[in-house]
């Protein structure tokens, strides 16, 4: 009943979304939206069984709390975190079985999600610069913790307090706007493409009614244990 929801894709957007996630403006509520592109190796298409993981996505957030939402095959994803607590709750609505769930994540599960990305250090500005997403931004240059070297668009125009993406780019001191990291096996690229100011309404992180709440592991079995 599950197997089309591939986990590979929503355990993707699961860190990805905690990485971009906690991008947020001085504003109290909007829109962030971000451009995804991947490197995909043949045996990581086929684990998707051909889905497309999304080109991109758009961010909801209002103090502290985000919100995306997106469509896989039959069924429709939403994916809550929480900024300040660092948890997050993922729901998922299958209309055509009449099924709904949600998988709770608490602080040790998205630390231990997070526990798969590099650290990062060693920030040089380069002085290149180019607009990305409608801000002035500059390339800068960083070592990971094996000592590769990576490079990445950040920002000056904007100040993002609170921004998740500090615990992954620690030091930089400005806002990244393009950069590529490996997820899960998965080389992915993210890129901003706009910054919206307006409202979204409440954002709760609390299970709707209706909703079965199960784990991810449990999640994983319904489809047959399939990644």
């Amino acid at each position: 009943m599950l197997k089309s929801i591939k986990t590979s894709v929503v355990a993707l957007i699961l860190v990805g979304g905690a990485v971009i996630a906690h991008a947020q403006k001085k504003i109290a509520e909007g829109t962030i939206t971000y451009g995804l592109e991947y490197k995909l190796t043949d045996e990581q298409k086929a684990a998707m069984g051909g889905q497309e993981p999304p080109a991109e996505l758009k961010v909801k957030f209002n103090n502290g709390l985000t919100k995306i939402e997106m469509e896989q095959g039959p069924a429709l994803i939403g994916i809550v975190s929480d900024n300040n607590e660092k948890t997050g709750l993922l729901l998922i609505d299958v209309p055509i079985a009449q099924k709904q769930f949600a998988v709770k994540q608490s602080k040790e599960d998205v630390e231990k999600a997070m526990g798969g990305i590099a650290k990062y250090s060693d920030f040089k500005a380069t002085g290149e610069k180019q607009t990305v997403g409608g801000y002035n931004a500059e390339k800068y240059t960083f070592k990971d913790d094996k000592g590769a070297s990576h490079e990445l668009w950040a920002t000056k125009d904007v100040e993002l307090p609170n921004v998740g993406s500090q615990n992954y780019f620690p030091g930089l001191g400005a806002f990244p706007v393009k950069y590529t990291m490996v997820q899960r096996g998965i080389e992915t690229t993210t890129t901003l493409k706009s910054i919206s100011e307006g409202k979204v309404g409440a954002i709760s992180k609390d299970v709707p009614t209706g909703y079965e709440v199960v784990t991810m592991d449990e999640l994983m079995k319904m489809q047959g244990g399939g990644e």
